[in-house]
């Protein structure tokens, strides 16, 4: 019986694991952190580490990849609260975000952008 009750514990604990936000692909930059559509992760060399400086119009611009309340760090992962108090993903302490130019999986149009602030997410 216990040995019953254990294995389902882990069973259940496993069931309840959280996955990564991103996962790794090969673009023409290298290795690069995506998320869920494949969609090319960034990184903003404004950003502080676990906190997000592109609020408002930039985040217009640059979507944070989001976080629920729900959501817990793991690894290198963290989830940061943003200005307005919603949740972002954070790797290694650096906040992630799209970039609403890149129009297909793969795409890293918006490494180098603003002098170089920009850059893909890399692990």
């Amino acid at each position: 019986m216990k040995r019953f009750l254990l294995t389902t514990a882990v069973l259940l604990a496993a069931s309840f694991a959280q996955a990564d936000p991103a996962s790794v692909t090969d673009t023409a930059k290298g290795p690069t952190l995506v998320d869920s559509a494949g969609m090319t992760l960034y990184t903003f060399a404004k950003d502080s580490e676990g906190m997000s400086a592109c609020n408002g119009p930039c985040a217009t611009n640059w979507p944070p990849l989001m976080a629920t309340a729900e959501d817990q760090a793991t690894g290198d992962w963290s989830v940061i609260t943003r200005d307005d108090g919603t949740k972002q993903w954070a790797y290694k302490g650096q906040p992630l975000y799209t970039w609403k130019n890149d129009m297909k999986p793969g795409d890293v149009t918006g490494d180098g952008v603003a002098n170089g602030a920009w850059k893909v997410a890399q692990p």
